[in-house]
């Protein structure tokens, strides 16, 4: 014989209970292999900023995921200000090597800048020799 198990939850009043807001991020990319009509996962992603004496400071590295994607750099914060040129590095040699295909590019470097505080998508399309970039949304 089952038993039917009836719980009673109590309405708390929400008064002094805050909810986290959505994290929003400025940045994001994404690689697709044209090749294989296939997102490229795995494949290590490293963004940097210029700074006054036009130098370069490394501010993240991440790996795409499954789809290929990166969608959490440059966490928009108050006050924070993103502007100025960045370049995304994309380590291809590996994602190739574990495809066993030799590649003609070891990595891909893309400069581009950012001039406010809208969203910037800076994906790539990917073959072992041909990319191409644009700015997406």
């Amino acid at each position: 014989m089952k038993k039917l198990i009836i719980i009673t939850l109590l309405m708390l009043p929400l008064s002094g209970i805050t909810f986290a807001q959505d994290v929003k991020y400025q940045l994001s990319s994404h690689i697709l292999d044209i090749t294989l009509g296939a997102p490229a996962a795995n494949v290590k992603i490293s963004l940097e900023k210029m700074d006054q004496d036009r130098n370069w400071s490394l501010i993240d590295e991440k790996y795409t995921d499954e789809n290929g994607r990166i969608k959490d750099f440059l966490k928009e914060e108050n006050g924070t200000n993103h502007q100025g040129i960045n370049r995304l590095t994309y380590f291809v040699e590996p994602y190739f090597k574990k495809l066993n295909q030799s590649s003609f590019y070891p990595f891909i470097e893309v400069v581009f800048e950012i001039k406010d505080q809208n969203h910037y998508h800076v994906p790539i399309t990917l073959s072992a020799y041909g990319y191409s970039t644009y700015r997406g949304n």
